[in-house]
């Protein structure tokens, strides 16, 4: 993946490490009735975007996958893979990464039909950091079109996977990495040089009320984003699990910002990721 690629498929992920409920405007969505999550899953899939790839989590711009929250290996993460099979060792090497690296919520339903073909019996998806993270403001996923893919996609997996338990993770609030990373000038010059989350992220110094302005429309665009995904959980039934928020709301810091753009999770990111994903899910 190249920071100079198009920003409408090839834009990072955001940092899952970038994620503090900051003033108001918090929706408050009903939650599924929740069913007993039943015994700890024999095989797990996940689906998303670099974040969920691990990417730049243990080098200089390639995807990390052994470091992902949700099916890496690595110890130092306590992925979800990981606290299952720590219960359930028959899930043992079968812990699929379905995501790519820039991927946007149209990427979902591919993604979607793609982990019905594993056959997976609990699926995790983390989308539309990059929906948020543009260009440009106006470059932004419609909330209408972003709810459509992510309707199609889970009509897949509940199609093609109809007893399988199925967890929506709330996309970080991307403000977040701004206020954190601000008043770096490492993190400033990463962000300009490879032209990461302009949406967010031009002008990082600036105080202006249009930059303001500006930087609120972006945040509320995740916190509809991310109503949206509550819906749709919700409509799925109790097979589905969204985190209300825990990953929107959980306050990131700088230091577990990958130090090799200034905008990925590094390690220390990913594990807090899990942690605070997977209680706020079934939690086997």
């Amino acid at each position: 993946m190249s920071p100079t690629t198009s920003p409408h498929r090839r834009l990072f992920a955001l940092l899952a490490s970038s994620a503090l409920c900051v003033g108001a405007g918090l929706f408050a969505v009903s939650s599924p009735a929740q069913a007993d999550p039943g015994p700890p899953p024999s095989s797990m899939a996940s689906m998303g975007d670099s974040i969920t790839r691990g990417f730049n989590a243990c080098g200089f711009y390639f995807d990390c996958t052994s470091r992902s929250f949700s099916t890496g290996t690595d110890s130092g993460i306590n992925s979800h893979y990981q606290r299952i099979r720590a219960k359930n060792s028959a899930i043992n090497g079968k812990n699929y990464n379905q995501a790519a690296s820039g991927a946007k919520a149209d990427d979902m339903p591919g993604q979607a039909t793609a982990t019905v073909s594993r056959n997976p019996q609990y699926v995790t998806i983390l989308i539309g950091a990059n929906d948020a993270c543009t260009s440009s403001e106006s470059s932004m996923t419609a909330v209408g079109t972003f709810r459509g893919f992510i309707d199609t996609a889970l009509g897949t997996l509940k199609s093609g996977l109809p007893n399988a338990k199925v967890a929506v993770i709330s996309i970080p609030d991307i403000k977040r990495l701004w206020e954190v990373g601000r008043t770096s000038g490492t993190a400033r010059t990463a962000w300009s040089l490879f032209g990461i989350c302009k949406s967010m992220l031009a002008s990082p110094t600036s105080t202006s009320a249009a930059d303001n302005a500006r930087r609120d429309r972006v945040r509320q665009r995740v916190v509809d984003f991310n109503a949206q995904l509550a819906a749709a959980c919700a409509a799925y039934g109790p097979n589905c699990d969204f985190d209300d928020n825990a990953v929107f709301n959980y306050p990131f810091s700088f230091n577990q910002v990958s130090g090799w753009d200034y905008f990925h999770p590094n390690a220390a990111g990913q594990a807090a990721l899990a942690q605070a994903s997977y209680a706020a899910g079934f939690n086997w």
